[in-house]
């Protein structure tokens, strides 16, 4: 948990599947910023969706952004590759089982959202990781809602139909069928702003954001020789993305319009590239683009230099 401060410090990461690449880049430099220790000794709460979601999971844990950055080169591409859900689903399965092993959301060592949606309801369902976090009947709160947290995340990450949906079975509860968070809140900043102001009570004024994206790209030429242009030839592959992007602009949108007054305390990365050699999208798992996007991250944090600087102060 976030120390030596009086302001309540809140990062948000937005979903976009491969191209959190470029999230682990501008995260680098941030962890830089502050001293190189890990990032949850600097923030009180932690919100993330889909690829956000297993980053601000692992950070939650103490992980260092390279250590996070290691995971991503050697199995993103894994994940990425198969072209059948179950496929793709099995081996991001394997992943979190692996990495997370049976933690639970006690384990986090600062508070956490990550962020699913029902499929049943079609409303979100957000994980947490603190009483305090919870608007009603806080004596019943369970954090994670006994969930374990690979569970959760994947839950976060079931980009469906190109990753199947996600059954959860928690202790006490029927079981709920979960896909993608970026279908109700890609870019999580407003739930995160919400959770700080309502839920956890801070005063407006002590409240600090950074909210990171994943950059926005041009479409990749379809390329019979690139990877990817095979995964975009699914049915509402175009579709899907552009939901996300929607998605993730409403939301921002919706937040500089409901938090105005705020403006100053909320610093928000997400450049655009136009360029065509930086043409990707979610699915994205050449080595070489994936490097040049947390490059990119990594680059344009120097823009935000004197606000990060102030955000930490």
């Amino acid at each position: 948990m976030a120390t030596g401060t009086d302001n309540f410090r809140i990062l948000s990461l937005d979903g976009g599947g491969a191209k959190g690449f470029y999230t682990l880049g501008v995260l680098r430099e941030v962890e830089t910023m502050v001293g190189g220790g890990p990032l949850s000794d600097h923030f009180h709460l932690i919100f993330g969706t889909s690829t956000g979601a297993i980053i601000a999971a692992l950070l939650a844990l103490g992980y260092k952004v390279d250590d996070i950055y290691k995971l991503y080169k050697e199995h993103v591409p894994k994940i990425m590759k198969p072209l059948l859900p179950k496929r793709k689903s099995n081996a991001l399965t394997l992943l979190a089982d692996t990495i997370f092993e049976k933690k639970g959301f006690t384990d986090f060592k600062t508070d956490v959202g990550i962020v699913a949606t029902n499929y049943d309801t079609k409303i979100p369902r957000i994980f947490k990781s603190n009483t305090n976090q919870s608007y009603t009947l806080p004596q019943n709160f369970v954090p994670g809602w006994g969930c374990a947290v690979s569970d959760a995340v994947q839950a976060s990450c079931s980009a469906y139909p190109f990753f199947k949906k996600k059954i959860i079975k928690p202790p006490n509860e029927d079981n709920f069928v979960l896909i993608d968070g970026g279908f109700c809140a890609n870019n999580p900043t407003l739930y995160a702003i919400i959770d700080g102001l309502v839920a956890l009570k801070t005063p407006p004024e002590k409240l600090r954001v950074l909210s990171i994206g994943v950059g926005r790209y041009r479409t990749p030429k379809r390329n019979p020789l690139n990877p990817t242009w095979y995964a975009n030839k699914y049915p509402g592959m175009k579709f899907f993305q552009d939901t996300l992007e929607i998605n993730t602009q409403s939301m921002e949108q919706l937040r500089k319009v409901l938090y105005r007054d705020l403006a100053k305390q909320i610093i928000r990365i997400d450049q655009a590239f136009t360029e065509p050699e930086m043409a990707t999208d979610l699915l994205e798992r050449d080595p070489e683009k994936l490097n040049l996007l947390r490059r990119r991250g990594a680059a344009c944090v120097r823009e935000y230099e004197q606000q990060l600087n102030e955000l930490f102060a």
